[in-house]
């Protein structure tokens, strides 16, 4: 049965697992905490994809810690592994320490645990209670499935979440009149921006965007804000660039294309696209997708084990993303600033929707000062119509 203290001591596990954020993907954030007599004797997160797991890594603490676990509970956010991937199974680990008692956060929806992870440590003789669906746990939940809302989604769809940001004046530009775009907020922001890539596995633009900007869309962090993230230049990851062009236009010497080979670049082209440029592209290398429709884009990412995709393009892309339901987050960055202008570009561009009632709604929304800026973030409610929570599966 469920305690006040098993709530309190699993958003400490919660907190733990953060750390993995933007070195774990496609794995889930995972953290788990060994706590005898009440009180906190070992503690562990999943790091880096490829890495220990949550629990592996709390026993390797408990080692260090000369700390005996026998008789001990273990809080675990997501249920423990039960198969042999890159890692042997947690399952096998905790009956080893003489676990008595497990709880877990979260059911993982990987079909090949499922259910299966709790039910070894029950066969095992060890009490398991699991917090989703207890009422009194219910918040927590939540708060947790939202944490891994990447993870989820990317499991149980085998699609990317994806996240579409955006800079915009008060008044909603993203560019003047000119198409002049630079800059639209201040430093804190665009740095913010550069750390929210850092946990993207990918990130789209469209052709548009390129030949209007010649963007990089890889990280760029000062030493000083790596070193304040406990992060060394080598251990960031940059995204997967990928470019929505479905006539393989964008230029050889684009900034995109030039550096190729030192940040994976992906053209996503479609049916009828020059055979000739798309051989100088290879040869420059550029990987290419060939992708007809903006599903079949996603769908190949999720092939590529790209679990989640920031989209920073212009508005006809935006609007075509969201005319077909493939956005799952907004992150839109508004300046105090107004330029006006009846043909300056917004940022979900297309014919617009007739009705207000029709307008696209964000739930799970988050106001925060970035500087003199102003960011607003929430989850897409996908079925705003019919008045139901968005998924966040």
């Amino acid at each position: 049965m469920l305690t006040d203290d098993d709530l309190l001591l699993m958003q400490d596990a919660m907190l733990l697992a953060q750390k993995g954020e933007g070195m774990v993907n496609p794995n889930p954030l995972v953290g788990a905490l060994v706590v005898k007599d009440d009180e906190i004797i070992a503690q562990g997160y999943h790091a880096r994809y490829g890495g220990l797991h949550a629990e592996r890594m709390a026993f390797r603490d408990a080692d260090e810690r000369n700390a005996d676990c026998k008789g001990t509970t273990m809080y675990v956010t997501l249920e423990p592994c039960c198969h042999e991937g890159q890692q042997p199974p947690c399952t096998d680990a905790i009956i080893e320490r003489g676990i008595s008692r497990v709880v877990v956060g979260l059911n993982d929806p990987n079909p090949l645990v499922a259910g299966k992870g709790i039910a070894i440590l029950r066969e095992a003789g060890i009490d398991v209670d699991v917090m989703e669906g207890e009422p009194m746990a219910a918040a927590l939940v939540r708060q947790m499935r939202m944490q891994n809302r990447v993870f989820l989604k990317f499991m149980t769809t085998g699609k990317p979440w994806v996240t579409a940001k955006w800079a915009m004046t008060l008044d909603g530009k993203i560019a003047s009149v000119t198409g002049d775009s630079r800059w639209v907020t201040g430093k804190p922001a665009r740095e913010y921006v550069h750390k929210v890539r850092r946990l993207n596995t990918g990130i789209l633009c469209g052709i548009g965007t390129v030949l209007a900007d010649d963007p990089m869309l890889n990280v760029r962090l000062k030493p000083e804000v790596l070193e304040s993230m406990g992060l060394k230049e080598h251990e960031v990851r940059h995204p997967i660039r990928i470019i929505a062009d479905r006539q393989a236009r964008i230029p050889m010497e684009s900034q995109l294309v030039s550096t190729a080979r030192e940040f994976a670049t992906v053209v996503a082209y479609a049916d009828g696209a020059d055979e000739e440029k798309l051989q100088m592209l290879r040869e420059a290398g550029v990987v290419l997708w060939n992708c007809n429709t903006l599903m079949e884009l996603i769908q190949r990412a999720g092939a590529e084990k790209i679990d989640s995709i920031l989209l920073e393009s212009g508005g006809t892309l935006s609007e075509a993303l969201f005319k077909q339901e493939l956005i799952d987050e907004v992150m839109a960055f508004v300046a105090p600033k107004i330029i006006g202008g009846k043909t300056a570009t917004t940022p979900v561009e297309g014919d617009g929707l007739e009705l207000m009632s029709e307008a696209i709604e964000l739930t799970d929304r988050v106001v925060v000062p970035v500087g003199d800026d102003v960011l607003i973030s929430g989850l897409v409610r996908k079925d705003g119509l019919q008045g139901r929570e968005c998924s966040q599966e």
